[in-house]
């Protein structure tokens, strides 16, 4: 079957949830406070492979305040905004704190699974309150960002700048593409084609590893991305993204510019660059890059399974892999792969970038990606935002 023979979509089955995911803990990789912060379905079939859907326990979710370092928003009625308050605090969970005799192996169980709990719960709500998308047929688009890995029954959605380079090497190497992530260099994760894209495989193929397979993202702060896709793409040579988006931004926002720059598309400022990403108008369109999460993995319609964060991506990830059956010896690699002697972008290099702009900017910028902000339940990136 082609991939024209699903325009009519696959339409996933809904059946009771047995039980409820797990989670991990939102603190921040570095471990220290930053600027910005303070916050399945059964089986119908499918492969031979004993790895289900990843299953936790359910239990009540109490509050939880945010680890130090977190840029995860508490859920307690005093960490939240107006906005925030108006929709998510309308029926709170009870609090239920840990019992002191909780064992550590308990404890390391428990505190995941309520994290993936608070996250899937906020997703749901605030998918059911501002989008209409939930229940709708699955279509090619909708999954083309996800790659699958039949072995261990996961699926992948692709956001650029949230470690996706490393997520797939893993991938790799549970497919047995390659015995280690850090003998697999950048060209073969990009341009290898050793990953197969749900979008790839029929109607019936793309549905049954929807209800089946354990069903992963990983998201990022958005101003945060949004500076590390800049600096990735604007400050080093590139020979795509300086002619196809540099040259119409130059021209279309710098006043006086110089036969160089209008030729080349290179040297694009950052303040250039958010004309460009806030114009109704924008000279050329959109990218992967700093694309709304919402608008690359539809987390409203194909309900994930684990929802983690970039600001804890090693330990995180290193938790999912160990509840999927992954081998004991493959852990997240830690290692950067392009312009790997440049600084990480991080909260205070984002604060440095968004100084360049007003008030006004950069609350078009919050705006813009707001519901990548309440979703995934990070806190004001500046004191000023209303």
């Amino acid at each position: 079957m082609t991939l024209s023979s699903l325009s009519q979509g696959v339409k996933l089955r809904i059946t009771p949830r047995q039980t409820m995911i797990k989670d991990l803990c939102a603190c921040d990789a570095e471990g220290t406070k930053n600027e910005f912060g303070q916050g399945k379905r059964p089986a119908t079939g499918g492969l031979s492979s004993q790895i289900s859907p990843m299953q936790f326990p359910a239990f009540d979710w109490p509050h939880r305040s945010s680890t130090q370092g977190s840029r995860e928003l508490d859920f307690g009625p005093n960490q939240v905004t107006k906005r925030q308050r108006k929709l998510l605090l309308k029926n709170p969970p009870a609090a239920q704190p840990l019992s002191a005799s909780s064992s550590p192996s308990l404890d390391s169980w428990w505190r995941p699974s309520k994290v993936q709990q608070a996250r899937k719960r906020l997703m749901k709500e605030v998918c059911t309150k501002y989008k209409s998308n939930i229940g709708q047929m699955v279509m090619p688009h909708h999954v083309s960002r996800i790659f699958v890995e039949d072995r261990y029954k996961l699926l992948y959605c692709e956001v650029p700048k949230v470690g996706c380079s490393n997520w797939k090497r893993v991938l790799m190497v549970l497919g047995g593409v390659a015995s280690s992530t850090h003998e697999i260099k950048h060209d073969a994760v990009h341009y290898g084609n050793h990953l197969k894209r749900l979008d790839s495989f029929d109607q019936q193929g793309i549905g049954q590893r929807l209800q089946t397979y354990t069903k992963v993202l990983f998201v990022r702060e958005p101003l945060e991305r949004l500076v590390s896709a800049f600096r990735d793409k604007f400050e080093n040579p590139n020979s795509y993204y300086h002619p196809v988006f540099g040259k119409p931004i130059i021209s279309k926002y710098r006043a006086n510019a110089s036969q160089v720059a209008l030729r080349t598309g290179t040297g694009v400022t950052f303040k250039e660059f958010m004309q460009y990403l806030l114009d109704v108008n924008r000279p050329v369109g959109m990218d992967i890059h700093w694309e709304h999460v919402n608008q690359l993995c539809s987390p409203c319609l194909l309900d994930y399974d684990f929802i983690g964060k970039f600001e804890a991506i090693e330990e995180e990830a290193n938790f999912l892999l160990r509840k999927t059956g992954a081998p004991s010896n493959l852990t997240f690699p830690s290692f950067k792969d392009r312009h790997p002697h440049a600084e990480r972008t991080s909260a205070q290099i984002t604060q440095r970038y968004f100084a360049q702009l007003n008030a006004f900017e950069r609350q078009r910028a919050y705006d813009f990606y707001y519901m990548d902000y309440l979703m995934f339940n990070y806190s004001k990136p500046f004191k000023d935002l209303y």
